[in-house]
């Protein structure tokens, strides 16, 4: 297989491009929102990999990953250090090292895209978007998966989202990066017939979105909504395990809570009980049955120990006219659980933090009873997982998350992880109801639109409405099956035609 290597870049503008167009992955997420960036970036990305050899494709792609990941995620810092308690250079070299490990992936995308995607029929073209769906997936389940900064989370709003709730945010993602080679082989070729035919593909795909974008999916189940009030205690987390606060905090959480008794629900965010489920039954008790005898459903976030057994999970549990328990499935490596624990518990203090013992729940959970209605519960971290919420949410009515993002502070986070949930609602035609402990909170309709949200370190209650929806989403009937099936049949194809030509030549 002869590679025309590409000596026309010197190393320092590789250095420098590189990085900067990986960056501009973050800069067309929450809170920046600008969105043509992630076109550009891909465009560029192609252009970086479009004549290179497979040994400088590792490279630069491992450069692209770390421009990325280095200004998207960087954010983990302020859990390493200021939650953490690691020193500074300590925390400094921690990012680095987790910024760095993930931008092997985009290395490893680089090195398939070249050595064996490029040389097919139309590699050019249709490789380089269904390589990046297939890795943006591999991302999402390897080693746990970390299925953060996906080019699709940009478009909650564009025209594109119209496509969302057929094929989820991986199409996203593919119509995106299948626009950024487009724009960059028309700019290479500058003939008039090849601008119209990338012309063609690009108005194609958007105009389907924008004509699908009003379609609703699903119809509400009554007229009536559901009133709803979420509490956002804003407790700092350096005093959210410490014993001496928790008559403080209970009592905030119970003054906030009693005005909003005869709502239908009234939700606390994730372990807003600083104390195991069954150890906080003198609090919780006496809620539970005002909440029952108003006709009240009140859904908080708690850690639950298995009776009998050893087993802790970061739980949400429903009281009062609902009922219901679910422990959460996808923890968070060193926050929830701690990888090789027999290893690196108690080197440093990152490895020994408060409640990283948790087990993962099992599987196959009932969603929550909040009244006569079914409601997917999820936690934190797994609302970023699509598949997961789209077999959970399938034929429920509601959805709900909690979460704690205290960890992240003041930083780019939370911002991209309420961005996440749009997605997830509009992918689902579910209304979601988004608790916290320190913002962002909010009710998000079923089309990704944010209807009321909380402002962030504010302790504050969100109360609203929501309506209850029926049927499901094209993708919350088969999530992400047909897309990544469609990918790699899709890329096989291409194989396929790539050696039979080959054998014709020989």
């Amino acid at each position: 297989m002869q590679i025309k290597t590409d000596a026309s870049l010197s190393p320092l503008l590789i250095m420098l491009l590189a990085p900067f167009a990986g960056a501009l992955v973050t800069l067309s997420l929450a809170p920046f929102k600008l969105w043509p960036l992630g076109i550009l970036s891909c465009a560029i990305f192609a252009y970086l990999l479009c004549t290179c050899s497979p040994g400088q494709a590792l490279w630069r792609g491992w450069l692209y990953g770390l421009g990325m990941f280095g200004s998207g995620v960087s954010w983990v810092y302020v859990s390493i250090h200021v939650y953490g308690y690691a020193s500074v250079p300590l925390a400094i070299m921690l990012t680095l090292l987790f910024c760095a490990g993930l931008a092997l992936l985009q290395a490893l995308f680089a090195w398939c895209y070249v050595f064996l995607v490029r040389p097919l029929p139309g590699g050019m073209l249709m490789g380089f978007p269904v390589l990046w769906v297939l890795f943006e997936w591999l991302r999402g389940w390897l080693f746990t998966g970390f299925p953060w900064l996906y080019l699709g989370y940009a478009h909650v709003g564009t025209w594109i989202a119209g496509w969302a709730p057929i094929m989820g945010v991986f199409a996203l993602s593919f119509i995106c990066a299948l626009t950024g080679t487009c724009l960059f082989l028309g700019w290479r070729s500058r003939e008039p017939i090849a601008w119209a035919t990338y012309g063609v593909i690009i108005v194609t795909l958007w105009g389907g979105g924008a004509v699908l974008k009003p379609t609703v999916w699903v119809a509400r189940a009554s007229e009536k909504p559901l009133s709803v009030a979420m509490v956002q205690p804003n407790v700092p987390q350096e005093n959210k395990w410490n014993s001496a606060w928790y008559q403080p905090i209970v009592e905030q959480l119970s003054e906030a809570t009693l005005p909003q008794m005869g709502r239908d629900i009234v939700i606390w965010p994730e372990a807003a009980v600083p104390r195991q489920l069954q150890r906080a039954q003198p609090f919780l008790a006496p809620l539970a049955e005002h909440a029952s005898n108003s006709g009240t459903t009140l859904i908080t976030g708690i850690p639950y120990r298995e009776p009998g057994s050893d087993h802790y999970y970061n739980s949400i549990v429903a009281m009062g006219h609902g009922s219901g328990t679910y422990h959460k499935q996808r923890l968070v490596p060193f926050g929830e659980y701690v990888p090789m624990e027999k290893w690196l518990r108690g080197l440093i203090t990152f490895f020994d933090l408060p409640m990283s013992s948790f087990s993962p729940g099992p599987s196959a959970q009932q969603p929550l009873r909040v009244g006569g209605y079914r409601v997917a519960p999820f936690i934190c971290y797994e609302i970023v997982y699509a598949d997961l919420v789209a077999k959970a949410a399938r034929d429920t009515d509601l959805i709900i998350t909690i979460s704690n993002d205290s960890w992240f502070g003041n930083s780019i986070g939370p911002l991209q992880h309420m961005q996440i949930a749009q997605i997830r609602a509009l992918e689902n035609g579910r209304y979601i109801l988004r608790a916290t402990n320190n913002g962002i909170s909010a009710i998000i309709d079923h089309q990704g639109r944010i209807v009321k949200r909380s402002d962030q370190f504010v302790a504050t209650t969100l109360v609203g409405e929501v309506n209850v929806m029926l049927g499901n989403t094209p993708f919350g009937s088969f999530g992400i099956t047909p897309i990544i099936t469609g990918s790699g049949i899709t890329l096989l194809l291409m194989i396929l035609m790539y050696v039979g030509f080959w054998r014709d030549t020989e």
